[in-house]
């Protein structure tokens, strides 16, 4: 009997780390489920990449279990290196490289056998829309084509988790929508994705949970229209009829929006032409977690 495929991907109780007197992660509780893009959101300084650098096994946390693809990041470093992809939030090009010779670089450092190589690197600039780019110069690259090459770095050794730290971060609008549309087909391709970021709307766009951190503390984590609805705050639904009209409703949760639909089509024989759900997006949900909160 094969066993039961795992749901969680990353599971982190009381992660607390401090540089000296600097507590930079307070008391963190996570759970990444396996499969979803996850969003870390935060202002600069609220501890995102700390985090995501103790479960890429270059920070030791102060306290907390770490538990990253069922292996600890302390005791067993190895063993997540080689199912997990870090891009930080540095470019980690080298410019005096064609393109072609910096994927094969980290193929060779990651023991893949010199004839996949070639096969390797083609299809992994492929992926990431760059194989007019092989025998280009680094340095000639635009920034979001060095992000699009760093990312094809990370999934070299084609690992099963990726850790992407703003990496949206001085891309153009263009490069922004073909970084998360890249994000979306890894997905797809069985692959956990966790994004730190500070631009919202980027991740609202792409993620399926996220989590909310303010000066080290986690706030709220979860699909974000659980954690509104755990807040009590409510949805405005806004429904467009066919005779031009239109009125917003407010309801409590999924069950109630549901519940609102089925009335107004049903029993009221109203025809809806438009359902959408207006405000509540990530930056509200945000502003309104972290109003009060001690920097």
């Amino acid at each position: 009997m094969s066993e039961p495929q795992a749901t969680t991907a990353v599971s982190v109780e009381g992660l607390g780390k401090r540089f000296g007197t600097t507590v930079a992660v307070d008391g963190v509780d996570l759970v990444i489920p396996q499969g979803s893009i996850f969003g870390l959101i935060g202002p600069n300084g609220a501890g995102k990449t700390t985090t995501l650098s103790v479960l890429a096994t270059l920070v030791r946390p102060s306290e907390g279990r770490v538990e990253v693809l069922g292996h600890d990041p302390v005791r067993e470093p190895r063993a997540v290196r080689r199912r997990l992809g870090y891009m930080p939030d540095q470019l980690g090009v080298y410019d005096d490289m064609r393109v072609d010779e910096y994927l094969e670089f980290f193929a060779a450092a990651h023991g893949t056998p010199r004839k996949e190589r070639a096969s390797l690197v083609s299809g992994l600039l492929e992926l990431v829309e760059l194989g007019v780019k092989t025998a280009s110069p680094v340095q000639s690259l635009s920034r979001g084509m060095k992000q699009r090459l760093s990312l094809a770095r990370v999934l070299v050794h084609d690992p099963e988790l990726l850790i992407l730290d703003e990496p949206a971060s001085g891309l153009d609008p263009r490069a922004r929508v073909e970084l998360r549309d890249l994000v979306a087909r890894l997905q797809g391709m069985g692959k956990t994705i966790i994004i730190s970021s500070h631009i919202l709307a980027e991740l609202e766009q792409v993620c399926t949970d996220v989590a909310i951190m303010e000066a080290g503390r986690l706030l709220a984590a979860g699909p974000p229209s659980e954690i509104n609805d755990r807040l009590g705050r409510g949805r405005t639904i806004r429904v467009a009829f066919a005779d031009g009209t239109h009125e917003d409703f407010t309801v409590v949760d999924e069950a109630e929006q549901e519940a609102l639909l089925r009335r107004l089509v049903a029993t009221e024989n109203r025809p809806v032409v438009e359902f959408t759900r207006v405000g509540g997006g990530l930056e509200e949900l945000f502003l309104s977690l972290t109003e009060g909160v001690v920097q």
